[in-house]
């Protein structure tokens, strides 16, 4: 029968074999606008209005100041996904915080083992 710590073990590595997958990575999110222009007799002030785009556009910090760049459909397509990755590379970095002060819990309740010699 598995210990606990063979588990959090387990389970860690589980989750690195998953950093592994993960792809690119982006902080910033991605926003879809349409717009209207105003101009006399443009389909955007029709009715129903058929508004202009939809324009992407993607947003970061950068040393606490917003840094914005417009986006094609394909560019924002890749954004959303490194995105999405990043957000992903977080929420397993996170879980595998927990497994480690979990399985650190237990390893510091262990009484200590002498070091093989040559071993630092």
């Amino acid at each position: 029968m598995p210990t606990r710590l063979d588990i959090y073990e387990r389970k860690y590595r589980a989750l690195a074999a998953e950093l592994a997958e993960i792809g690119f990575i982006s902080p910033g999110s991605l926003v879809s606008r349409t717009t209207s222009c105003g101009k006399q007799g443009c389909r955007c002030g029709g009715d129903p209005p058929q508004r202009h785009g939809p324009y992407y556009q993607w947003s970061r910090a950068i040393a606490g100041k917003t840094v914005s760049r417009r986006l094609n459909e394909r560019e924002a397509d890749l954004y959303r996904d490194w995105i999405a990755n990043k957000r992903r590379l977080e929420r397993i970095v996170t879980e595998m915080e927990k497994i480690s002060a979990a399985a650190g819990e237990i390893l510091l309740r262990q009484p200590a083992t002498p070091k093989p010699p040559g071993r630092a």
